[in-house]
């Protein structure tokens, strides 16, 4: 019976975070969820794959149309949202578009921001507890290994992970190359924004040796700086620490320059003419443009930024293109595996029947008229008739494992016929012991 891949759940592109939420299999109901899911009757192998950016149901099953509605009611059960509610967000994939999805997600093409990692050591994660469980079988281990694979073909074939493309990521991409290591670098944070905090996480990242924070609110300085296991200093003190710092970001709330040319000319040269990297990421602009005509000093404002992380954004664009096209040729490589899955029953069933028969000729010959053979010609007598068979077996075969469902349903139903081999269904079951 033919086998199809379902995908029945929400993600960030169609339902909103409160939809999302109250969706989520947390850590403590993960297992009695998959054990709950493969107990449905139309659902043969399942895995749930829940993050806060999606909560998507994968399933084997030969009966997608009821497996679907199962799968709808499955993610609603307990009343954690009602059903109508749930349709309007709601995300069904299913056969080839299924395959597609689930290679999309693990190669980060479906992510909020195309290219981040995190989302393939996830799905391992959910893969291997549903594996432990015993609610993926043979399909979904192969689905979900081939997509690790394809994930790890495109991070190598493509750049498609390559470029920052948030403001603050493009800030640190900066400073990794103005610098040759950030291990031994310090920065300094002139206000606590919320995008100079990110830049400051994404520093503390990538191994920066220590941050100073300065904020007119002290206690905000003294917060700040325990998150970044940092230095708070008072706002108006932080001229005296400016030497120290090899970074510096600039998000105060300032009437004019907090920074100006003469300033930073004082700090080059208590610094030996050390680089120096400013990134002003305010608005009034906190640091003077004309800063960026004294040697050794570096200047990004927020539109610079802005514009390298749009030209980073671009480029991922054209290497997803790339990825897309590895995911279409993987997608066809496994359908071709899962569609000969239909006629391996018959494949089997031939080769056991016309084995039989050999074996059975083959004792009834060697028992009279060749009952004198010493073991080594019996040996090679044995190998002989199995090469004749596996000659004549080999076109059979060859047309049974049809790329084509038509031409290879055809072909089944053809050898079944002509070899007169039973239906699986029509098998009779042993009789209990």
């Amino acid at each position: 019976m033919e086998r199809e891949i379902l995908i029945v759940g929400v993600n960030h592109r169609k339902a909103p975070v409160e939809i999302r939420e109250q969706l989520s299999f947390g850590d403590g109901l993960l297992e009695q969820a998959l054990r709950d899911l493969v107990a449905l009757s139309p659902v043969e192998e399942g895995v749930i794959v829940s993050t806060c950016n999606r909560v998507e149901v994968v399933a084997a099953t030969s009966d997608g149309d009821s497996a679907v509605d199962a799968l709808v009611a499955f993610l609603a059960q307990g009343e954690r949202i009602a059903g109508e509610r749930l349709s309007e967000h709601l995300s069904v994939y299913r056969g080839r578009e299924a395959v597609r999805h689930l290679f999309r997600v693990a190669a980060s093409l479906d992510s909020m921001v195309v290219g981040e990692p995190q989302i393939l050591g996830q799905l391992k994660d959910f893969y291997g507890r549903a594996a432990s469980v015993g609610s993926a079988g043979t399909v979904l281990h192969r689905c979900f290994h081939k997509s690790f694979s394809v994930a790890k073909r495109v991070r190598n074939e493509t750049g498609v992970a390559g470029k920052a493309v948030s403001v603050s990521s493009a800030a640190v991409e900066l400073a990794c190359k103005i610098f040759d290591r950030l291990e031994d670098k310090t920065a300094m944070l002139l206000g606590a924004g919320t995008m100079s905090e990110l830049a400051a996480r994404h520093l503390l990242a990538h191994g920066i040796r220590g941050i100073i924070v300065a904020n007119r609110t002290f206690e905000r300085a003294i917060e700040l700086a325990r998150d970044f296991h940092g230095t708070p200093v008072p706002f108006e003190d932080f001229p005296r620490y400016l030497q120290l710092a090899d970074v510096v970001i600039g998000s105060a709330a300032a009437d004019g320059y907090v920074l100006t040319p003469a300033r930073v000319q004082e700090v080059l040269r208590a610094r030996n003419y050390r680089p120096l990297f400013l990134i002003d990421m305010s608005v009034p602009r906190n640091f003077d443009p004309a800063i960026n005509d004294l040697d050794n000093v570096y200047l990004y404002d927020i539109d610079d930024l802005g514009g390298r992380a749009q030209d980073n954004r671009d480029e991922r664009g054209r290497e997803a293109e790339k990825a897309e096209a590895i995911i279409e040729e993987e997608v066809e490589s496994f359908w071709r595996w899962l569609s000969s899955l239909d006629a391996v029953p018959t494949i089997v069933a031939l080769r056991e029947k016309v084995d039989t028969i050999r074996k059975g000729e083959l004792e009834k010959t060697l028992a009279t008229s060749l009952r004198e053979l010493t073991p080594r010609e019996r040996e090679a007598l044995e190998a002989m008739t199995t090469a004749i068979v596996n000659k004549i077996l080999h076109a059979p075969i060859t047309h049974l494992k049809q790329d084509d469902r038509q031409r290879e349903a055809f072909y089944v139903a053809a050898a079944r016929q002509l070899f007169d081999i039973e239906e699986p269904e029509d098998r009779e079951e042993p009789e209990d012991r």
